[in-house]
């Protein structure tokens, strides 16, 4: 144990034994649980809870969800039994009246940032903010938000105890905005942390599809805007500026994942897996990698067709010998369980993809708008493939960066409530 955790440790220690004595229980109200349809949304929750429960196991935690419907409440309950769910506004007025701290979770943002305003209003009660990204982006991700949008958000960051940023460029933007919050610092993603399972389900669809424990990779496609207009459960319109978007880059995007699985499946012995992250990625990938791949390569390439639950796509994931795509959320739960996984981004994806720099795995992050960067996917890709061991060595030291980056933003968590 190094010097810096014993007394984070032991401090957080002294603060919950003087409570204890006093008769006070410590309790804190977790807002996470943004939506459903994306198994990296639905992770952020799971992962803090995960974090709070081994470094804070005497804090009462309850959760102001948005959405924990299609499977996700029953997933939650059966892996934190003593979690406590606010379902009504009878539990949010008892959990406002009986909890000292509110703690935002991890997220694309300060997404619930009416409701922590809501929580300072009402109460005067403190507040924390837990691995988020900060951006100049608006709502629509192809404009700036306004200077009176970014001005409001910097002052509720301001009036945190404590904000910790999922990545160094939203840290440095919030500096370089005004942020005044008397602690400020980078502090993972909390999916980091999600140790979901479903084994049973994962070991059947390997078994079903001839995939062989650790002799395959997966790989994740995504358009550059998520279509959220083909899902029903959101009722949304066609963003015809977004969708013209997708539509010019799709290929761009994903040549050089599907000339990494001709690479893979033709020089190694390794099979590849296309799963999806959230809904809509199972057309995707069937499309733009599936349906183009040469007769003698997809004999080799499993594609799923159906969505899944965390705790399945986890059990998968590791099980793999690694992972590879477009997508975040998915890499940040392979790493944290110490599987190899490599990140392709773009702009249009905020400035999240930066953590692998601060976690220190630069090397297996990579630029699609960047030329140069693309040349150099599919050989990093086949590494995973051609030396295993090296590629698990190399996850297990960015998961330990990450690890003491977790006991050191849990301990001031510890401090606050």
């Amino acid at each position: 144990m190094d010097r810096r955790h014993f007394l984070a440790t032991s401090l957080v220690s002294a603060i919950a034994g003087s409570l204890s004595a006093a008769g006070g229980p410590r309790r804190l109200i977790l807002r996470s649980s943004w939506q459903t349809v994306n198994i990296g949304d639905i992770a952020h929750t799971p992962g803090v809870l995960a974090l709070l429960e081994k470094h804070l196991p005497d804090v009462e935690v309850r959760l102001w969800p948005s959405k924990i419907n299609n499977g996700v409440e029953e997933m939650l309950r059966a892996r934190f039994p003593k979690l406590i769910i606010i379902q009504s506004a009878a539990d949010l007025k008892a959990a406002f009246a009986e909890c000292p701290f509110l703690l935002h979770g991890s997220g694309p943002s300060l997404v619930a940032q009416k409701d922590v305003e809501r929580w300072h209003t009402e109460t005067g009660k403190p507040y924390g903010i837990y691995g988020i990204t900060f951006s100049s982006q608006g709502s629509t991700s192809t404009q700036s938000a306004s200077d009176a949008s970014i001005a409001q958000t910097i002052q509720v960051l301001s009036g945190a105890k404590f904000a910790f940023f999922r990545d160094s460029h939203s840290l440095a933007l919030a500096k370089e905005r005004g942020c005044t919050s008397p602690l400020m610092a980078f502090g993972p993603d909390g999916a980091f942390a999600t140790d979901l399972r479903d084994d049973a389900a994962a070991t059947a669809f390997l078994s079903q599809h001839r995939l062989t424990e650790g002799q395959f990779l997966c790989c994740i496609p995504r358009l550059r805007y998520t279509p959220y207009w083909v899902i029903p459960e959101k009722k949304a319109a066609v963003d015809p500026v977004k969708h013209a978007r997708n539509e010019a880059m799709k290929e761009h995007d994903h040549a050089p994942l599907r000339e990494a699985i001709i690479r893979i499946t033709r020089e190694t012995s390794m099979k590849v897996l296309v799963c999806p992250e959230d809904q809509t990625q199972m057309a995707v990938g069937k499309e733009l990698l599936i349906d183009t791949l040469p007769d003698d390569v997809k004999k080799k390439v499993v594609w799923r067709p159906n969505y899944w639950l965390t705790g399945e796509a986890l059990s998968t994931y590791v099980r793999s010998a690694g992972l590879f795509g477009n997508e975040m959320h998915s890499p940040i739960m392979c790493i944290g369980n110490g599987i190899p996984a490599i990140v392709c981004r773009w702009k249009e994806q905020t400035t999240k993809g930066y953590m692998w720099d601060d976690i220190g795995l630069g090397d297996w992050l990579f630029d699609m708008d960047d030329e140069d960067q693309i040349k150099r996917i599919v050989p990093t890709v086949l590494t995973l493939a051609t030396d295993p061991a090296a590629a698990r060595a190399k996850a297990a030291q960015g998961r330990a960066n990450v690890e003491k980056f977790q006991r050191e933003t849990m301990a001031v968590v510890g401090q606050n409530v």
